[in-house]
């Protein structure tokens, strides 16, 4: 652990950590303060993302892009899906079903983009293994119609509640989540030899001791889960106040904070010319949530929810959904990346940002 702690001493950035006591204090102290503690869970999570950043890509040293992405994924996935769980046992299913489609999205947009694009500033053009992009492309336009049927089917009016649909977005959730697995045989099995990363540079600092790297993200997953839940619950009232309207807190700005630890490790391997665990955890992460996150709140829904949980979405977050699928399936065809790709994809989520940012609160 000692070089933990001269990682901290020498990293201004992780001097924030002292934030995360400060937070988790201030919650038990001023539980009405929500605007204080929506600032100060965000000040906590960004530290712990550089933490989380720094030990994944310890990890990918010994493990190799692919596992790390997924393991990455899998950590910083975790905190949406406690979060989804304390909505989904409330019965906030409205809640639940916005923080899926706006996790889907801002990962396979935002996250990707901006990786792209910080990676096309410091290098002229950078490579990536288009194989593995474009299977987490394929399973996310796979769980792009899962979500696309059920919510069709409920749009059409005479079976919209009905046990038909709760059976359907069952039975979908059983055939993603399949899905989901077979995926991991595939790539990390039977053809693994397919997903080698593309050349790169040499890493720039040396790698923790695993032990260190798996230790340290167990823990900071566990901090980033309990200051993400303080910034969920303080997030609705302290954006009134701030002047966000409740479309955009749930779609966007959850969904970025959520994600914070995972971007960190994004944006870092692209600035280090590994663009394949940069997509490796945004294309990971966004099929993931899809695939297998939202499916397991689903069933989950019938042991630990008031009632059951389908998977019929508002029109348009399935139409968000469906053009960010499109879109990052689009550009990440060819294998290669520049910065201005990466503006391209940022153009769109701005779009998507704007959109419900503007939104007339009659629409939401």
């Amino acid at each position: 652990m000692t070089r933990l702690l001269q990682d901290i001493r020498r990293t201004p950035l992780l001097w924030l950590l002292v934030f995360v006591p400060v937070v988790l204090a201030a919650e038990r102290l001023r539980p009405d303060a929500h605007t204080l503690l929506f600032l100060l869970s965000v000040l906590a999570v960004v530290p712990l993302a550089a933490l989380l950043s720094r030990a994944t890509e310890s990890v990918a040293a010994k493990t190799g892009d692919t596992i790390g992405g997924l393991l990455n994924a899998t950590l910083g996935n975790l905190t949406e899906l406690i979060i989804a769980l304390a909505a989904l046992a409330a019965g906030q299913y409205m809640l639940v079903k916005a923080s899926i489609a706006g996790a889907i999205v801002t990962n396979s947009l935002f996250m990707p983009g901006a990786s792209f694009l910080l990676g096309g500033v410091k290098y002229h053009l950078q490579e990536y293994n288009r194989v593995s992009a474009r299977l987490q492309a394929a399973l996310l336009f796979l769980a792009t119609i899962g979500l696309l049927v059920p919510s069709a089917v409920g749009g059409a009016g005479a079976v919209r509640g009905t046990t038909f649909t709760q059976q359907l977005s069952l039975g979908l959730s059983v055939l993603l989540i399949a899905a989901y697995a077979l995926s991991l045989v595939f790539s990390l099995r039977t053809h693994r030899e397919l997903f080698t990363s593309a050349e790169h540079h040499a890493e720039e600092d040396e790698p923790w001791p695993i032990a260190v790297a798996l230790v340290t993200l167990a823990l900071v997953t566990v901090a980033v889960a309990l200051v993400s839940e303080i910034f969920v619950e303080s997030a609705q009232e302290a954006a009134e106040s701030l002047g966000m309207t409740p479309a955009f807190v749930g779609f966007v700005v959850v969904a970025l904070v959520g994600g914070a630890a995972e971007m960190a490790s994004a944006f870092s391997g692209a600035r280090k010319n590994r663009l394949d665990l940069s997509v490796g955890i945004a294309l990971g992460s966004a099929s993931q949530i899809a695939l297998f996150v939202a499916p397991v709140l689903v069933l989950l829904s019938y042991v630990i929810g008031p009632a059951p949980m389908d998977l019929t979405f508002w029109p348009g977050a399935v139409v968000m959904v469906l053009i960010a699928t499109l879109t990052i399936s689009l550009v990440t065809n060819s294998g290669r990346s520049a910065w201005f790709v990466g503006v391209l994809v940022l153009m769109v989520y701005l779009v998507f940002a704007m959109t419900l940012y503007l939104l007339p609160p009659a629409a939401q």
